[in-house]
């Protein structure tokens, strides 16, 4: 994710999106598109609703079918964006996937939720 940089409506990353990037962010600068445009699919694929629970939480709701890419992108993420926490919930309605980040990354958060939503909408 890279600290998912606010949605666009073009494929291509620019350098507002490396805007986002915090410091903590271990990803070599040549990864992050890829990332990015992983989690996109993701987005435009799977994800079927997303609710803040706070300013630190957003809830996904994923197709289940995803839950192996799901696992992938964001254990991907905790190795290089370690204040990422990530929890996987199956439930009647498919796969919850909760996001939480310390308030001190809340604008990443912020862009994640609106790259989330972007794409599902597309």
């Amino acid at each position: 994710m890279s600290a998912l940089p606010r949605a666009r409506d073009d494929e291509h990353q620019s350098s507002d999106d490396q805007a986002w990037v915090p410091e903590a962010c271990t990803l070599p600068t040549v990864e992050r598109p890829l990332r990015l445009s992983e989690f996109d699919d993701l987005f435009a694929t799977a994800s079927r609703d997303q609710q803040r629970l706070s300013p630190t939480a957003l809830r996904l709701r994923l197709d289940r079918t995803a839950e192996t890419t799901a696992r992938e992108l964001t254990g991907g993420e905790s190795s290089c964006c370690s204040f990422f926490s990530f929890a996987f919930t199956e439930d009647g309605n498919g796969l919850r996937l909760d996001v939480q980040v310390p308030a001190a990354h809340v604008e990443v958060l912020d862009a994640l939720a609106q790259r989330a939503a972007a794409r599902m909408a597309a």
